[in-house]
């Protein structure tokens, strides 16, 4: 016997593992047109999409989105794991950066990023807080930009005492959250540099109020 006639077949000549191949890909492409028909929808309505509008706009059927995902919350999941893993890419700047410039560096970074995400933040409020993978989501990317602040403001954090730091970092959560920004560009109807300009100037006054409360204790216990 020769040794061709021993050899397996390359995966290549094989009609079955080619058909096989072929659906896998026929398979991720559907899967991707409907992740990016929804986020697209989500962008220029702010709400959930239908599965049957979702089909419609993917340009497959509605079985095939329900083989997929399921049902419409299980998309909506999928889109903000895939809205969030695109926008939120949090580096800090440099501690040793001048204050003021730290502070621009942060807001432009968070106001990029918010700005993405804001009609999926306002769309995913239809679920309320009975969607549990939602909920742990938006707890996480919380946790994710308090991290991102006391990382690029450490020196000044490091100046304070504990009480006056876990306070000073509940300011800035609620100064330089997602929802605070919809505030600023939608409930106040600001434009984007407005809206940053507005930030800029709490942040500033934070820090400001912070240092003044650090110099009146120092001098307490002198």
């Amino acid at each position: 016997m020769t040794q061709a006639a021993v050899r397996p077949r390359d995966a290549a000549t094989n009609p079955e593992l080619v058909r096989h191949d072929g659906r896998n890909r026929r398979s991720a492409e559907t899967r991707r047109k409907i992740i990016e028909a929804a986020k697209a929808m989500i962008s220029e309505t702010g709400t959930a999409p239908t599965v049957v509008g979702v089909a419609k706009r993917a340009d497959v059927s509605v079985r095939s989105v329900f083989q997929h995902f399921g049902d419409v919350e299980s998309l909506f999941v999928t889109v903000f794991d895939n809205v969030r893993e695109g926008a939120m890419r949090l580096s800090p700047p440099s501690g040793e950066a001048p204050l003021p410039a730290r502070i621009d560096a942060v807001i432009d970074h968070l106001a990029d990023m918010f700005d993405k995400v804001v009609p999926l933040r306002i769309a995913a409020g239809q679920f309320g807080d009975t969607n549990q993978a939602l909920v742990e989501r938006r707890e996480s990317a919380r946790k994710d930009v308090a991290d991102f602040v006391r990382k690029a403001f450490a020196p000044e954090f490091g100046e304070l005492d504990e009480p006056a730091r876990a306070e000073l970092l509940a300011a800035f959560e609620a100064v330089l959250s997602v929802d605070a920004w919809i505030m600023l560009r939608r409930g106040s109807g600001l434009e984007f540099d407005p809206a940053k300009a507005v930030w800029r100037r709490m942040l500033t006054a934070l820090f400001d109020h912070a240092r003044l409360d650090n110099e009146r204790v120092q001098l307490a216990h002198d």
